[in-house]
């Protein structure tokens, strides 16, 4: 018998830390290779996490709804065999190691120092990005935002932890009524104290998911300058061959032709034309992603929002992206999504048409630089050129509308991708073979 330590599993590229949902195997319970031994939950999706191999859970090192950050050890098992090397990313052998617990304390950072006992304070906390479970404690505790900035953290890239909120209400919270030391500066943007009168009706308390949408939302929107470029595309001959080949090709295939394969192509093709747009920012670097790996907005059941990923969809044809679309579309409708269907992300699209939506101002989905909406497909009657001449005729027109982080993506290279995007839509080739 060997000791194992469990640790918590990366679940996409900008999954830094998930939440314990519930142990399904006690300590000093056996379980069987791929039994699941917890649950585990992201901002973006549920996971299960099974067993490497057949043997007995020693130790649990956190308890439910902890929120454990990416490669800290969750438990201690004891296995009767070598872990398979599929399992090795995320269950990691530890024969001489100690468990996590007995391991030398991270050393926390010093108090902040206050100039008065009462009044002043410099932020230790610089990262104000606070996962749910934190929310939630503040709440419990009457603890503002602002208290929660001036608590010293030991998280992972100054992430505030459970036990350091903890810790500083044990110790009285001693910097509840602490003011700014440092000198307001009078071009600075503040966000004003208005008490707003909020109404009376029905409270709907917010899920976690909603939860974490919003504060993803939020920080997008801090973090990014956005800028939304609009083209429109004449969609004519992809609406008349899709109408014209849909039936023959599900009886060839056995997978359903809807719009979303052809945009994804299209957008696969154009992204490889401006490769700039596949890209993520990490501080003063730019990240040109080598996949290219399609994101669509999906929503689901609940009425949340999943992006789920078509990877590699430059290399694949038709047939295979249209079979990952309606396999991710099927997973979503069932809330069987799994993690590995929601990693990797390069760039996103978002078919706000399905909702009637003229067009959209699409928020990033971070840590990419760009995502595209798409309108609705509205017949209309549009001028075209013609041998005769100027003519009126009814087209199929779609309004895509780009918006994109104005650090790293200027107007120039935005409009020509988007631009790029609607040129391979209406350029559809009408006499293309299934």
């Amino acid at each position: 018998m060997k000791n194992f330590e469990l640790k918590m599993p990366k679940m996409g590229e900008s999954i830094t830390e998930g939440t314990i949902i519930n142990w399904l195997i006690s300590e000093g319970d056996s379980f069987e290779e791929g039994d699941i031994i917890l649950e585990v939950a992201t901002d973006k999706v549920d996971n299960e996490v099974p067993a490497p191999a057949a043997g007995t859970l020693v130790k649990t090192m956190f308890q439910a709804k902890d929120v454990v950050p990416v490669g800290e050890v969750m438990a201690i098992l004891e296995v009767s065999e070598e872990v398979k090397s599929s399992n090795k990313k995320d269950v990691v052998k530890s024969d001489n190691e100690e468990p996590q617990k007995n391991k030398k304390e991270v050393k926390r950072p010093k108090p902040v120092q206050a100039v008065s006992s009462s009044t002043s304070f410099s932020t230790s906390n610089s990262n104000t990005f606070f996962s749910p479970l934190i929310i939630k404690i503040a709440k419990e505790h009457h603890i503002s935002f602002e208290e929660l900035a001036r608590i010293p953290a030991t998280g992972n890239e100054g992430r505030l932890r459970k036990s350091d909120v903890f810790q500083y209400i044990d110790e009285g919270r001693p910097y509840k009524f602490a003011q700014p030391v440092a000198e307001k500066d009078p071009t600075a943007y503040r966000i004003p104290q208005l008490n707003f009168d909020k109404g009376k009706g029905k409270v709907i308390e917010m899920d976690r998911m909603r939860q974490m949408i919003a504060d993803h939302m939020v920080y997008s929107k801090h973090t990014s300058p956005h800028v939304t470029a609009y083209v429109e595309a004449d969609m004519t001959n992809m609406v008349n061959w899709r109408n014209a080949n849909k039936v023959a090709f599900q009886e060839k295939y056995g997978e359903r032709l809807t719009f979303t394969p052809l945009f994804v192509e299209a957008v696969a093709k154009a992204v490889k034309d401006f490769p700039n747009i596949n890209a993520s920012v990490d501080g003063n670097n730019i990240i040109v992603k080598e996949d290219i790996n399609i994101g669509m907005a999906t929503a689901l059941p609940s009425g949340n929002l999943i992006v789920p990923v078509v990877k590699n969809a430059d290399t694949k044809n038709l047939k295979e992206i249209a079979s990952n679309v309606n396999e991710l579309a099927g997973k979503a409708r069932e809330n069987k999504l799994a993690g590995d269907d929601i990693k990797g992300s390069t760039f996103t699209i978002s078919n706000v048409g399905t909702f009637g939506s003229v067009m959209g101002t699409p928020i990033i989905n971070q840590p990419e630089v760009a995502i595209l909406a798409l309108g609705i497909i509205k017949k209309r009657p549009e001028v075209i050129t013609t041998e005769k001449g100027d003519e009126i005729a009814i087209r199929s027109m779609m309004y895509l509308s780009l918006s994109f982080d104005h650090r790293v993506v200027d107007g120039f290279l935005g409009g020509s991708f988007v631009r790029r995007v609607a040129d391979y839509f209406e350029q559809f080739d009408t006499n293309r073979e299934i």
